[in-house]
């Protein structure tokens, strides 16, 4: 049977050069395919296995759930101990003003519920973003989305959004007694890894304040222990109005979660009932799996190794003159190279090599990491030299 033929006949492709490995198991920091080969997963699955993969709590946490129900009901009508643990757990790790968690199926669902949730709260219309910024493909995530190319081909889409400049205080300013919300990434990650000033997100959060508008931090990505904290907005001394999480939420399983007050979540409950309604949010499964995440985060992960070793893996990479800039916050990357091709020979040598890379979607000429955070020192030197060795084998000139 020839599977990659199958997976490119009935499986529908989101680009005309997949990686096309072929995976058997993962385990770790390691990926390995159906030959046995082994890769390093720098990028654990775009910020998603946090943990690295199949941590044994989680899987022990799925085992149980497993054996006693999978879906029971559509979301928030029965009670089980699975969703009642996550939120209570995940409420216990923020601010007392994000108590309530709505749990959903993803990232992406999670940011369309705080965009209604906004417009709820407020009574108002208007939204706005940032250019650079990437909350996702559905038609309400993709209209507060800063890629244009990506955009184009779907317009109309959401009505009365509004761009501002990322780091720039004096646009503001137009965030007015007509805007609903402000949304934003704490830190943007598909712009490649743009790590805004605390006086811009101090006058962020004043102006919002002012008018009324809500603001809505979006940590799908930057989440999750992914810059050195829990959250990211732990390094900035602000707290939203909104937050939505997903990606790493759930120790490699499928979860979103929009989180409030619940006074602003009851929004949700009343005039009218059912304001957003999801059937398979919130399943047990990966709500269990999501609370053993955040056990392992609370209690394995240490941030100021974290910390540590993403400067080691700067020191490494950074030896090439071929980088022309480095972005870096916690475990989150960009490597900024002369081109895209220079980018794309670069992340090709690494995966013949056995490690795997990225790139961004708005961001060309620099390759993405966001390796588990559980890496150790060791694995670490390894992907370095892995990474610096590839940049010098593709270099221009060079023969393999």
């Amino acid at each position: 049977m020839n599977n990659i033929n199958d997976f490119l006949t009935f499986q529908g492709q989101t680009n005309p050069f997949p990686y096309l490995i072929e995976v058997e198991r993962a385990s770790g920091v390691y990926i390995y395919d159906k030959s046995g080969k082994a890769y390093m997963d720098m990028i654990a699955g775009v910020a998603v296995n946090n943990i690295g993969h199949r941590h044994p709590r989680v899987i022990e946490a799925i085992r149980e759930q497993v054996d006693k129900y999978l879906h029971v009901m559509v979301y928030g009508e029965f009670i089980q101990d699975a969703q009642v643990g996550f939120a209570k757990k995940l409420a216990s790790l923020l601010p007392g003003s994000l108590n309530c968690v709505y749990t959903v199926n993803s990232g992406t669902e999670a940011n369309e519920a705080a965009l209604k949730l906004a417009k709820r709260v407020t009574g108002r219309t208007e939204l706005i973003s940032f250019r650079g910024s990437y909350h996702g493909s559905t038609h309400g995530s993709m209209s507060v989305s800063g890629n244009e190319v990506k955009k184009q081909a779907f317009r109309p889409l959401l009505p009365d959004v509004k761009f501002l400049q990322f780091n720039n205080i004096p646009d503001l300013e137009k965030i007015t007694s007509k805007t609903a919300g402000v949304i934003m990434e704490t830190v943007q990650g598909d712009a490649g890894v743009r790590v805004p000033n605390p006086e811009f997100l101090a006058a962020l959060r004043k102006r919002c304040s002012e008018v009324g508008a809500q603001l809505i931090f979006d940590e799908i990505q930057c989440g999750i222990g992914r810059t050195g904290k829990l959250f990211a907005f732990e390094h900035f001394n602000i707290v939203p109005d909104i937050l939505t999480l997903g990606k790493g939420l759930g120790g490699g399983l499928s979860i979103g979660a929009l989180v409030s007050s619940r006074e602003k979540m009851n929004e949700f409950t009343y005039n009218p009932m059912l304001g957003h309604i999801t059937t398979f949010g919130g399943h047990p499964v990966n709500c269990a799996a999501a609370l053993a995440c955040l056990e392992v985060m609370e209690t394995e992960i240490n941030y100021s190794e974290v910390e540590r070793l993403g400067k080691l893996l700067v020191e490494i990479v950074g030896k090439s003159p071929e980088i022309k800039a480095i972005r870096r916050i916690g475990m989150m990357f960009a490597f900024d190279m002369e081109s895209f091709e220079r980018v794309e020979k670069v992340v090709k040598r690494c995966l013949e090599k056995g490690l795997i890379s990225f790139w961004f979607l708005s961001h060309p000429y620099s390759f993405r990491l966001s390796p588990p955070l559980n890496i150790t020192e060791e694995e670490i030197r390894k992907a370095g030299e892995i990474i610096l060795h590839s940049i010098q084998e593709t270099a221009d000139g060079m023969k393999n």
